[in-house]
């Protein structure tokens, strides 16, 4: 297996709900359902990847508090060289809706001080070569996003693939993030992009059309990836072709950190160098699983059992 490590935002997810209506200002709403959980895209994708038994490393930083200390816990030793930032750790809180949607708010805390240092800290260059690096949270990372050409320039070095998502920006996509994250997509081998983010970074209404243009503009060889919920997903190889992947028709439950689930799962089958359709296949089928599940199951592990992590 190819090794596999996500770089980006780690934080605190408080959920709550169902809320139906939005409440009016000043009132209280009690909900049905709490839950207090490791978060953030990173840290999403990290715990798919435990839960699946697979290796990996994860570069990330927290804050100087009670939730830094448990996101580390929450990671063992992987989290031994995280950073610890004298910001506030980020906090999250979601407000499910009956349809399985959410709204969240949303602390700057700890994650803009993130940086390319920080990654440096914690990854071994050597140890990951040849294998996939997954960079997310760009949108809240704004040391390490300035720094996004070096560390491009760091893991071409090392031989290391690179995956993006860059998760929904604050300010929505304005033309700068747009451009943005194009330059951004002109260094790396593989999008990992839902529908609404393709279609509107292309500029075309079609996703097939979208993800074809969204290839033409990384990497040679590189493969755009387009997540599209219910109806599955699609991708566009190396060599041009269009690969699908039907979702099974499940009850939703929570949607919180599908993509994430998604991206762990179809990363860890293409670390096995399997095909880019039993990859799409796999991911869709564990991010249909966990969306419909609670508490969240990922299914069976990917390995007969999680591989010892070392440490260099």
């Amino acid at each position: 297996m190819r090794p596999l490590a996500v770089i980006g935002n780690v934080n605190v997810d408080l959920i709550m709900g169902p809320v139906a209506p939005w409440p009016k200002a000043g009132t209280e709403t009690v909900v049905d359902h709490d839950d207090l959980r490791v978060g953030g895209q990173a840290g999403n994708t990290g715990l798919a990847w435990q839960a699946l038994g697979v290796d990996f490393e994860i570069a990330a930083n927290v804050g100087d508090d009670q939730f830094g200390h448990w996101l580390r816990e929450a990671f063992g030793a992987r989290a031994d060289k995280w950073p610890v930032r004298p910001e506030s750790t980020t906090l999250s809180v979601g407000m499910t809706h009956p349809d399985g949607e959410r709204t969240f708010f949303t602390t700057r805390g700890h994650l803009p001080r993130f940086s390319l240092a920080d990654v440096l800290s914690v990854l071994d260059g050597k140890r990951l070569g040849g294998g996939y690096a997954l960079l997310c949270g760009s949108f809240l990372t704004d040391d390490l996003t300035g720094e996004y050409d070096a560390f491009f320039d760091w893991a071409a070095s090392h031989d290391i693939a690179v995956a993006l998502d860059t998760g929904w920006p604050i300010q929505g996509w304005t033309p700068a993030n747009c451009k943005a994250a194009r330059e951004w997509l002109a260094r790396c081998d593989l999008a990992l992009f839902n529908e609404v983010e393709t279609v509107t970074l292309a500029g075309t209404p079609a996703p097939v059309d979208a993800a074809r243009r969204i290839q033409s503009m990384m990497k040679k060889g590189a493969t755009a990836v387009v997540k599209r919920g219910p109806d599955g997903a699609i991708a566009i190889g190396p060599g041009g072709a269009l690969v699908r992947a039907a979702a099974p028709n499940v009850k939703v439950v929570d949607t919180i950190g599908a993509g994430d689930v998604f991206n762990a799962a179809f990363l860890a089958t293409l670390a096995q160098d399997q095909p880019l359709s039993a990859s799409l296949e796999a991911a869709t089928q564990v991010a249909s699983r966990a969306i419909s599940t609670l508490p969240r199951n990922y299914g069976e592990p990917m390995y007969p059992r999680e591989v010892t992590h070392e440490r260099a």
